[in-house]
């Protein structure tokens, strides 16, 4: 009984940290214009991955995947998968998402379906770890950010200047003090 418990407080740690950073960072900051609308219709699902490899990661992203094709919209939204027991190294985590791609492949969801990806050391290519514009991908965790394509280009096309979104937040990050990314990213700077 005492594991039962230890696994729904160590849930519970997670499922807090996702809301906290989603509240804060992603709807707070503005990161995503378009996320605040669905997380106040309760239409976005968070799946806390209890996988311990990549095969049973895979499945639960498999199973993520179908759930969101198989709900209506009205529904679900969007969904977010989270990672809290590997893929800690980013290195690890991006060589996954090459998997995570080539699900979308064999289960006919590329253009239906695109994943996003957020991860605690998240680092873009030709930047230095602790550049600016890496924080706009940063999450307590490795999530794997599910999206459906026609409601994303849906929001796109009804906002006045889409292109610009990823500036804006590097930007912001640019502009904004050590404290405040410590506040607002502690499990970054450990």
């Amino acid at each position: 009984m005492a594991v039962i418990s230890a696994e729904n407080d160590a849930k519970k740690t997670v499922e807090a940290a996702v809301s906290l950073w989603l509240e804060r960072v992603v709807v707070g900051l503005g990161l995503c214009p378009f996320a605040a609308k669905p997380l106040q219709e309760a239409r976005v699902r968070v799946d806390i991955s209890s996988a311990q490899s990549p095969e049973e990661l895979a499945g639960d992203l498999h199973l993520a995947l179908c759930r969101l094709e198989e709900t209506p919209v009205e529904t679900l939204e969007t969904s977010l998968l989270v990672v809290p027991h590997m893929l800690a190294d980013f290195y690890d985590y991006n060589d996954f998402l090459d998997i995570a791609d080539a699900m979308l492949v064999e289960g006919d969801w590329e253009g239906v379906i695109q994943i996003a990806s957020f991860h605690p050391q998240y680092q873009f290519a030709e930047t230095d770890k602790d550049d600016a514009e890496n924080f706009t991908n940063r999450a307590p965790y490795p999530i794997f950010h599910l999206l459906r394509e026609a409601s994303l280009e849906a929001v796109l096309a009804s906002y006045p200047d889409p292109d610009a979104i990823p500036e804006r937040n590097i930007e912001l990050f640019s502009d904004m003090d050590r404290g405040k990314l410590k506040h607002l990213f502690p499990y970054c700077f450990k």
